[in-house]
């Protein structure tokens, strides 16, 4: 569904197979009422199109200039928000330790350097930072040449992971499984790297029939894989994907790849976080010159278990502030970085379980006035489906984050219409296009949008749209949803 601007004739064309009534009849309705009501109309209208008839709506769009709601919809309704959820978190994490938090990794060693051998382990201590290799952050070369300039060329030791400055990696609660071979399903922990995903190249077999050959980067090998993908016809469908099936610790690879075809390129879940991250490093380091002669670990499979808090500090590891881990985190909707933010809600001295961290959520937003069951979260991310987030409730962190500037980062961070990250390609060419600023949301049967748009008067509102549950596809909720918001973006006092 193509966002268009709304006119008389237009809302006729809309209302008139959905509830029967003649085009000239629906005009001159439309014609009688007040903005806020021919609004409301419009809005009312496009709930009952086909494909989300059905579906539950939780809508909530506040005026932040004149402070008076324009339309609700079940605004007090618990709804699965998806990604959504991400604001709430993000919201809170900055107000308590500010725009400008860092996280730190720190680099130890445990025994002496002579002749350019560290003769005992290289231990890494995590704080939760998800930006290490990926899109806010940088890659290993600047550990590298710390660990050069403390003089180390050889380490006759171990690489360590102390990841337990943060919750052991788990999934979130109610996650569901068919997520965790994906990189959206990505564990996160106090050690995490590329965003915690494994690029497999898979080849056709030698004709139809045959297993595909499967391949990983150096260093990434420690992966468990089981191949359940074949090859096809040649010229079939070439349809793969990741399972990480429950009870299996290696991660299944099915479907089907056509035979003669090209290679295909599938990221995945790279696995445990720290294992991963060590895994990594200790290939970097080898690749740079720095021979390693130990392997590498968890510092929790290890007996005794190493005191890394005594080891002498050779390198931290700053990630970049807050302000520019919110951008991937918004834009493009990693859930990684969500868990990450929301462990820090606690305060920057805090714990960093996610219990302790919804513990922290609830009572911020309880500080702010917001009622407390009006969010019932598990994660940070949205993953799961027992998060339930009211429509009223997110319009309230959206009217106490608003920068009229546009210049926050809380701002600068959500995606454009029409410009970038998630929206890059929804509500083009209209009212909403270079207007609307809103965080996404999609899973299965669920849909969701929410943020800010200026109406034709320039008018600034916050709105929250969510349908969980309905019938027809994921391309009509959204056609909805993006109507809506066009409809918004439209909508004048004066019209």
């Amino acid at each position: 569904m193509n966002p268009v601007p709304f006119s008389a004739a237009v809302l006729a064309l809309v209302l008139q197979p959905l509830v029967g009534a003649a085009p000239q009849a629906q005009q001159t309705l439309s014609s009688t009422l007040a903005p806020r009501e021919r609004l409301a109309q419009d809005i009312t209208a496009l709930l009952e199109s086909p494909g989300v008839s059905r579906g539950t709506w939780g809508i909530s769009v506040h005026s932040l200039d004149k402070s008076e709601t324009l339309f609700e919809r079940n605004p007090r309704a618990l709804m699965v928000p998806a990604s959504v959820a991400k604001l709430a978190a993000l919201a809170v994490t900055a107000d308590v330790v500010g725009w400008d938090f860092a996280f730190e990794t720190v680099v130890r060693v445990t025994g002496p350097v002579r002749g350019g051998v560290l003769r005992g382990d290289l231990i890494v201590a995590g704080s939760g930072d998800p930006s290490i290799g990926g899109r806010a952050g940088d890659d290993f070369q600047p550990w590298i040449e710390a660990i050069k300039r403390a003089g180390i060329t050889r380490i006759d030791g171990r690489i360590i992971g102390d990841d337990d400055a943060v919750d052991e990696p788990r999934p979130g609660a109610m996650w569901a499984w068919d997520d965790l071979g994906y990189t959206s399903g990505a564990l996160f922990g106090a050690l995490n790297y590329g965003e915690n995903r494994l690029l497999i190249t898979v080849a056709p077999g030698d004709g139809p029939g045959a297993p595909t050959k499967l391949s990983v980067p150096f260093g990434a090998e420690d992966r468990s894989l089981v191949n359940r993908s074949i090859t096809g016809l040649p010229r079939s469908e070439a349809f793969l994907w990741p399972e990480q099936r429950p009870g299996e610790p290696g991660l299944t690879i099915a479907g089907s790849l056509p035979a003669g075809s090209a290679s295909s390129r599938l990221f995945v879940s790279a696995g445990d976080p720290t294992r991963w991250f060590v895994g990594v490093l200790r290939r970097e380091l080898q690749r740079a010159g720095i021979e390693v002669t130990g392997g590498s670990y968890d510092i929790d499979d290890l007996m005794p278990k190493p005191d890394s808090g005594a080891a002498p500090v050779i390198y931290v590891h700053r990630s970049r502030p807050l302000a520019e881990l919110a951008q991937p985190m918004l834009k493009d909707s990693i859930n990684l970085y969500a868990e990450a933010v929301l462990r820090m809600s606690t305060g920057r001295m805090g714990g960093r379980t996610n219990d302790d961290a919804l513990a922290a959520l609830k009572a911020r937003l309880s500080a702010w006035g917001l009622q407390p069951d009006g969010l019932q979260v598990v994660d940070g991310s949205g993953l799961s489906r027992r998060d339930g987030i009211a429509a009223d409730t997110l319009v309230a962190v959206l009217t106490r984050m608003y920068d009229a500037t546009l210049t926050s980062p809380w701002m600068t961070g959500l995606p454009i219409a029409g410009r970038d990250g998630s929206l890059r390609n929804r509500l083009r060419s209209g009212a909403a296009e270079n207007n609307v600023r809103a965080k996404t949301g999609t899973m299965s049967n669920i849909r969701s949008l929410a943020g800010y748009v200026y109406t034709r008067d320039h008018e600034a509102l916050a709105f929250v749209i969510m349908v969980n549950n309905f019938e027809g596809t994921g391309e009509q909720a959204q056609g909805v949803i993006d109507a809506i918001a066009e409809r918004l973006a439209v909508f004048s006092r004066s019209e």
